[in-house]
């Protein structure tokens, strides 16, 4: 698959706090690329320095075989965390001006941003002015501005944020789209839930580092350990006394239980105690939203360090 954007031992300095470490990933045509990690993890900061809102202080970032002041940002599309469209600007002003910076042919822009309205319950509100739309209408709005004008690299930070559930949908479907079609996409959002359903692979940062870098069942294979939640009337001393059992979540009739890395479902299964109660059983791996607590928390429930390379 070809790779859209390289970025490539990545460093950035504020003052005397270093917020990138040699912070090196790609994303490809077609994908849908997360990249992942608590406040203050170095995302934003990563994402400013491929937009050319900053430049790093060491390392390369490369797009359409152009590097630094040189990459085409007219190819790409930017959905930013913090909304700012012009409030007394009338929706199609707004998306035709935005779409004529990207040099963007203005006949077709109408044209896609008619269709883009259409397609977001937005028709008939060409002439509305922003600051007269909803919340969720004008990101909606802003959403359509990042894609009107046809990127190659498309890059959506917390696209959901605020959206009801209709609306996440609606760019649900529309980003598997962009993908399908051939658009490179880098999402970051802290719905881990979102992110295991929609992305290709997926890239962790932490304290400024890479931690977990790969494919959803390369990260869940390396990463996500079996955990087993029973409902029974069972006490948590007997739960923990089972071979392989990290630890115990117990609460009324509920109870998890964490196993060690190495387990085989299977043959786990054939060896617990008949004494435990079992009225219902479900044995998976755990979430990204629990690696992503494991890691952004410290925890250290992970057994194993390492990384994961696509």
């Amino acid at each position: 698959m070809e790779v859209m954007l390289t970025v490539e031992g990545l460093e950035k300095a504020f003052k005397d706090k270093q917020v990138l470490k040699r912070i090196s990933f790609d994303v490809r045509k077609g994908e849908i690329m997360a990249i992942l990690g608590p406040n203050g993890a170095g995302k934003s900061t990563t994402i400013r320095n491929i937009m050319g809102i900053m430049y790093p202080d060491a390392g390369s970032i490369t797009f359409h075989h152009h590097n630094g002041k040189d990459i085409p940002r007219n190819k790409i599309g930017y959905l930013p965390e913090e909304r700012g469209l012009y409030k007394n600007v009338k929706v199609m002003d707004i998306l035709l001006y935005l779409a004529e910076l990207k040099d963007y042919p203005l006949d077709k822009a109408k044209e896609r941003a008619l269709m883009y309205l259409k397609k977001f319950d937005l028709e008939g509100k060409e002439k509305v002015s922003i600051e007269e739309l909803s919340k969720g209408m004008g990101q909606k709005v802003q959403f359509i501005s990042s894609i009107i004008h046809e990127p190659e690299l498309l890059i959506l930070d917390e696209p959901f944020s605020g959206l009801d559930p209709v609306s996440q949908e609606l760019f649900k479907e529309e980003i598997r789209n962009l993908a399908n079609n051939g658009t490179a996409i880098l999402l970051s959002s802290h719905q881990m839930n979102l992110v295991e359903e929609m992305c290709d692979r997926l890239f962790m940062i932490q304290r400024g580092q890479k931690v977990i870098y790969g494919t959803l069942d390369e990260v869940k294979t390396e990463y996500a350990n079996f955990k087993c939640t029973i409902h029974g009337k069972n006490q948590i001393n007997d739960l923990e006394r089972i071979p392989q059992v990290l630890r115990v979540e117990h609460e009324d009739d509920r109870s998890i239980l964490y196993l060690d890395k190495d387990v085989e479902p299977t043959s786990w299964l054939k060896n617990l105690p008949e004494s435990i109660q079992i009225q219902e059983l479900k044995i998976n791996r755990i979430s990204l939203h629990e690696i992503f607590i494991d890691i952004a928390t410290d925890k250290n429930l992970i057994q194993e360090e390492g990384e994961v390379l696509a």
